[in-house]
């Protein structure tokens, strides 16, 4: 399974970058290259920002069921915080998602397609790799790593431990950072600090105050913790 497959699709942030005359216009931010890869008999859709080789990161998007993405704009500004550290990104829609193959499958079949992307970095020679996501795509992170597929560092951004069940998930031995807010009822704050020693007792927690599920007038001080953790 490669990474394979690429179309000539530019992209900027969430939006493609408008060719005229020859000429492609995008924005600040690094161009991402729309590829497809394998997980099982389905076929994944990501966006694919190639730089250092030494390193890179998968990134995970909120529950495909609620209007989540790999679009997503806390996806957009975990990828970027990468980007800036000069990683490779990858973040892609799970099955069942945009032009991902398949269906929803309740974490299940989600877990297959984040070994599948991690799969498909370091079959491009990427040897150190992190894995990032934010509410939905944290719990899949955490259920689908294993020694198997072992990463340099976990970060999750607001883990849903109010909306879906983290009871199985007992370690987490590549964690290193879990951000949320302190008025985020999905992820409570409190909840996830009586929970987190039992996931890694080495990993940071950071509560932004003020901050909700989607960090609404707080976004720039995630980026800042995400920059001060990569």
């Amino acid at each position: 399974m490669g990474y394979g497959g690429t179309r000539s699709s530019i992209f900027s942030g969430n939006k493609c970058a408008r060719e005229t005359s020859g000429r492609v216009y995008f924005t600040e931010r690094k161009m991402e290259e729309k590829i497809f890869f394998l997980s099982g008999k389905y076929e994944l859709e990501g966006l694919l920002h190639k730089n250092s080789m030494g390193k890179g990161v998968v990134i995970t998007h909120p529950h495909p069921l609620y209007g989540g993405d790999m679009n997503n704009f806390i996806v957009d500004l975990i990828t970027r915080a990468y980007q800036k550290k000069h990683f490779t990104t990858l973040r892609f829609n799970f099955r069942g998602t945009g032009k991902s193959q398949g269906s929803y499958d309740d974490g299940a079949g989600e877990q297959e397609d984040v070994c599948s992307a991690l799969s498909t970095l370091k079959q491009m020679g990427i040897k150190n790799i992190d894995l990032a996501g934010y509410s939905f795509g944290a719990w899949v992170n955490a259920l689908a790593i294993s020694e198997d597929n072992a990463v340099r560092n976990m970060i999750m951004v607001s883990p849903p431990v109010s909306f879906l069940d983290f009871s199985s998930i007992d370690s987490i031995p590549y964690l290193k950072l879990v951000v949320t807010g302190s008025i985020d009822d999905i992820a409570p704050a409190d909840r996830i600090k009586n929970m987190c020693p039992a996931w890694n007792r080495k990993a940071h927690m950071e509560i932004i105050t003020g901050a909700d599920h989607f960090y609404s007038g707080r976004l720039g001080e995630l980026e800042s913790i995400l920059s001060s953790n990569i």
